[in-house]
């Protein structure tokens, strides 16, 4: 693969010098300012060996309304770049005080998305990863929570030699060196940075003032920004309106920013008018503000960008030579396959935060690659468990040809999983259980296949007379809640001649995972010894189940991991490929 200076080889003479907006050239920046003196007002550090020029920064804001798609966008606009032979990275700032997502209700900030490193995250990464193919880490992610917590540690350390700390230049030297660090560990040719919310809120205004500063020290060749914003279509009126996206604009650019390019979001394909009139308000010529209307899929945005040339307007205003073609046909497969499916089946999701969709994000996504793969419409029964008990339990997964018992913590609710776990096993319908599915899994087999009443959690029911389920041994001590779990990738040992390793077709992987508690293994001899198969074990910690499943049901999985994480669009994760291909023989 070649290098970005390689590709933008007419450039490189600028890697060493910057220049003003106005091309007033400056001598360089890193050697004249780049001073740790308390008298210097620019208090910039650099990375060891931090070379501007080989690292360009894509920046992506949004404005008149948050939740427009700034990640669908980003990662798409990555995945071209990609095509083009580049070597990308990712990243989220999010401005909230909380030092990464793990301690957020789902019913406020959606799923909690796990890398592998352990990084508790916002669930754009999960996009992120599933259109780059690629594993992030805690080194793509800022938010406000972690710039102000090493600040305040170094502060406390006296590594400020005697300055009074402020927003500039102390919280925007620190945001930039975050994203040179980036730069320098993982060595991509361009750095794509989502800006979380929307311009003009107060807790990333620090932030797009850093983004500032980073365009005018690393120079305006080698920083793109992009502002996706939002068009109004009020249906009384019956036509676009680009007054409140004006006003972001004008908002951003009051910021000292000037767009390179405009996204323009909308329900429908954005008119020549309001095009013409975003250019006109935006300083930004007219082909260079492009649409995004709402299309059938998430995935048809890369080839819809494509097809206005976005990918090859970034790479010329960066000075990059883009390829003549770029090869989307997998891709447009992929795309055909899931908007004209052969067949369509049901399945339930049975949780507590059906409210929120977004709670199961990855879920979502897992089934739908796997759907795909299968040529296969999932239609998603949604089950709310609070609600189920015995009596209705039959009614609520009538039609199904399978059931998903995701994640989850505390008590509410547990109870009808549990019913559903039982009609499921009995009923032989498919079943997947998702960390919090095993252990219900494992409960309800104690209770109903072993006789042992009243078999419940610890988590639930501290004084229950069977703890099948118990906190982990390292978690005992824990009392904090934020990145205490056990998180991230952890290997699995697969046991042969189970369903488990048909699935893996090897004896070790690597899946990712978010819990406290397991399967308790005071009780392993008698669940085992009733019919329950542990198939898959911690590498690490010998006595530690994974993957529990049944014989004599025509699919019956649980893991303690979460394989939705590591599922990809042209490659599903085994399990969920092969629990729906069970449910589309279920169907037949």
């Amino acid at each position: 693969m070649m290098s970005n200076q390689a590709k933008c080889g007419k450039h490189s003479k600028l890697h060493s010098k910057l220049e003003y907006r106005a091309g007033v050239k400056m001598k360089s920046v890193f050697e004249e300012i780049a001073k740790k003196s308390g008298d210097s007002e620019f208090f910039i550090e650099i990375p060891n060996g931090y070379k501007p020029g080989k690292t360009k920064y894509i920046i992506i804001t949004g404005t008149v309304i948050s939740g427009i798609g700034k990640g669908a966008f980003s990662s798409s606009l990555g995945f071209l770049l990609q095509k083009h032979g580049f070597v990308v990275e990712s990243v989220k700032f999010d401005g909230y005080l909380n030092l990464d997502a793990g301690t957020m209700n789902p019913f406020r900030h959606g799923e909690v998305f796990v890398m592998d490193d352990g990084t508790e995250a916002d669930m754009d990464f999960g996009t992120y990863e599933r259109f780059l193919d690629k594993n992030l880490s805690g080194s793509n992610y800022l938010t406000g929570g972690r710039v102000f917590s090493k600040i305040l540690k170094r502060e406390r350390e006296g590594a400020y030699l005697g300055r009074d700390v402020q927003f500039i230049p102390h919280v925007t030297g620190e945001v930039k060196y975050f994203f040179r660090s980036l730069a320098m560990e993982k060595k991509p040719d361009f750095i794509l940075i989502e800006v979380g919310g929307t311009v003009g809120d107060i807790e990333n205004s620090y932030f797009i003032e850093a983004m500032r500063q980073l365009s005018y020290e690393e120079g305006r060749e080698n920083v793109c920004f992009i502002n996706l914003t939002y068009i109004l279509e009020p249906e009384s009126l019956g036509e676009q309106k680009t007054k409140a996206s004006q006003l972001g604009i004008k908002r951003l650019m009051s910021t000292g920013i000037q767009p390179d390019i405009i996204v323009c979001r909308a329900k429908n394909l954005i008119t020549e008018k309001a095009m013409e009139k975003m250019s006109v308000y935006s300083n930004v010529p007219k082909e260079m503000v492009i649409d995004c209307h709402n299309l059938k899929t998430i995935y048809e945005i890369p080839v819809w960008l494509e097809k206005q040339k976005l990918d090859q307007k970034v790479l010329e205003r960066l000075g990059c030579k883009p390829k003549e073609r770029i090869d989307l046909d997998e891709w447009k497969d992929y795309i055909e396959r899931i908007e004209q499916p052969k067949r369509e089946i049901i399945v339930a999701i049975a949780g507590k935060y059906t409210g929120l969709k977004d709670s199961y994000a990855s879920i979502l996504k897992a089934v739908e690659h796997s759907g795909a793969y299968w040529k296969t419409g999932v239609k998603l029964k949604w089950i709310e468990t609070t609600n189920i008990d015995e009596k209705n339990v039959k009614d609520a997964l009538s039609g199904v040809c399978g059931l998903i018992v995701p994640g989850g913590f505390g008590a509410r609710g547990t109870e009808g999983k549990i019913a559903c776990v039982r009609y499921a096993r009995e009923n032989k319908i498919p079943y997947l259980g998702l960390c919090f599915g095993l252990q219900m899994a494992v409960i309800e087999f104690a209770r109903d296949v072993c006789g042992l009443e009243k078999s419940n959690s610890t988590e639930i029911d501290p004084k229950t007379p069977h703890p099948v389920i118990d906190i982990l041994p390292d978690q005992k001590k824990i009392h904090g809640l934020g990145g205490t779990m056990r998180l991230g990738g952890q290997d699995v040992h697969i046991i042969e001649d189970t369903l488990a390793y048909r699935l893996y077709e090897k004896p070790l992987v690597r899946e990712r995972f978010r819990h406290r508690f397991e399967v308790n293994p005071e009780y392993h001899k008698i669940l085992q010894k009733n019919g329950l198969i542990f198939s898959g074990w911690s590498a690490k910690e010998k006595n530690i189940v994974q993957i529990i499943e049944l014989k004599d049901h025509p699919f019956f999985v649980a893991t303690q991991f979460h394989p939705e994480f590591t599922s990809r669009p042209l490659n599903p994760n085994p399990i969920y490929r092969e629990f729906i291909k069970a449910c589309i023989e279920q169907n037949d």
